[in-house]
């Protein structure tokens, strides 16, 4: 069967969407790549502040231009309603009414503020599925709390976990707990979605952003209840077991950079990890070092460890006139374990198995045109994930969804617009 004509898994559920930044939006992203009907809830007077971050064209920003905002935000659709007009309201509420799922990323207690209680979505939908991600979840102590994904990331434990021995933690020079929130934020929505099927029964989500970021401490926190040993940051190196070298050393400069980041032709980098003797003279055959293979202080791998600063110096001198990916393929070929630390456009233009995985798709987008998307990473025997759009621009599709979901006519829709319920 051509794949176009798969089945989308999720197709028929409504998800109205009020999320905003990234962990709500990756957690309907992919809902939407599943065939699900997200409808993006906006109003301009409290914007997405992704729409302004990372423009396509810096020098003309746009609420429609960054392609930060298309990535998490493809394949939905969205509207913009006024929530202060009466109409607006309206409007929504029949969204909601017309939904399977409700999700929003707010603070504890903001989106019933706005009008949207739990009690009052049950009133509007008894059969709704309401999901609220918050940073500590709607109950606890420290539930009041505002976060982004930095500061949860720092609560939760990860923050501390990453950096160099002898310097202060560094963190995560992205906010990575956003995505693991709308990683769980996406299973919890089907979980529902599959208890409501089996019980009929609706139900509220509450999540917590910082315990989605606590599981990712697993490993030291399970080494210390079982070994009673303290986490200790390592940068690249490895401590449990301890084998060297075990780290990142520095390549040639090349020119694959795009022509626009020149200074990135010479930030290449190859990771390689030896695990045993075999590793080792491998290591120091591919690098043409027999002088390294020979030097005492690195003849097993005890020695390796505790000269181990020595040692990475030493091996930077040779991998730095080695291309990355010729020594790369160089050493997998003698079975040690190395990987080229990729770049962007490593991966989008040059990665031969992500290409034939078809990982990367192009979409189109109102104002920015057509561009490339990173995939969902699943591919299905007897289902399919789609990339159809980019994301809807502001108010790209009020008219749609109030006529074709909502039942208004133009002319009542027209009517709100000009009043500014709707827009």
């Amino acid at each position: 069967m051509d794949a176009d004509y798969l089945p989308l898994p999720l197709d028929g559920v409504r998800v109205c969407d009020f999320s905003w930044i990234i962990a709500g939006p990756q957690a309907t992203r992919i809902m939407a790549d599943l065939g699900a009907d997200v409808v993006k809830v906006e109003n301009e007077s409290h914007l997405d502040s992704i729409r302004l971050g990372l423009q396509v064209d810096p020098e003309n920003p746009t609420y429609n231009g960054s392609g930060f905002h298309s990535d998490f935000n493809r394949n939905k659709r969205g509207i913009q309603a006024n929530l202060n007009h009466p109409d607006g309201r309206k409007a929504v509420e029949k969204l909601i009414q017309n939904s399977d799922i409700v999700i929003e990323n707010f603070s504890a207690g903001a989106f019933a503020r706005m009008g949207f209680s739990w009690e009052r979505l049950q009133e509007l939908n008894p059969d709704i599925i309401y999901v609220s991600c918050s940073g500590f979840g709607h109950v606890g102590r420290d539930a009041s709390y505002v976060t982004w994904g930095p500061t949860a990331q720092a609560v939760s434990g990860n923050t501390y976990m990453s950096g160099l021995p002898d310097m202060p933690p560094a963190g995560w020079g992205y906010s990575y707990l956003d995505h693991t929130a709308g990683f769980y934020g996406a299973i919890a929505m089907l979980m529902a979605l599959r208890h409501r099927k089996q019980t009929g029964e609706a139900q509220f989500v509450d999540m917590s952003q910082i315990e989605t970021g606590m599981v990712l401490t697993g490993v030291p926190v399970l080494d210390y209840q079982v070994n009673g040993r303290e986490y200790v940051r390592v940068g690249n190196r490895s401590k449990w077991p301890a084998i060297a070298p075990h780290g990142v050393f520095r390549c040639a400069a090349d020119e694959r950079a795009p022509a626009s980041q020149p200074e990135h032709n010479d930030d290449r980098w190859i990771a390689i990890t030896v695990e045993g003797q075999d590793h080792w003279e491998a290591l120091c055959s591919v690098l043409e070092a027999p002088e390294l293979f020979s030097d005492q202080r690195f003849s097993d791998n005890d020695l390796r460890v505790n000269y181990e600063d020595e040692l990475e110096s030493l091996i930077g001198e040779y991998t730095r006139n080695r291309d990355c990916f010729e020594l790369m393929y160089s050493l997998q070929e003698r079975g040690v374990p190395a990987g080229v630390c990729q770049r962007t456009d490593d991966k989008m233009v040059r990665d031969e198995q992500l290409a034939e995985r078809e990982f990367y798709r192009e979409a189109p987008h109102s104002e920015i045109g057509v561009h490339k998307y990173e995939g969902y990473p699943v591919s299905f025997s007897a289902a399919r994930w789609r990339m159809d759009r980019g994301a809807p621009l502001l108010g790209e599709d009020t008219m749609a969804v109030l006529t074709e979901v909502l039942g208004y006519t133009h002319e009542e829709v027209a009517q709100m617009m000009s009043e500014l319920a709707v827009s």
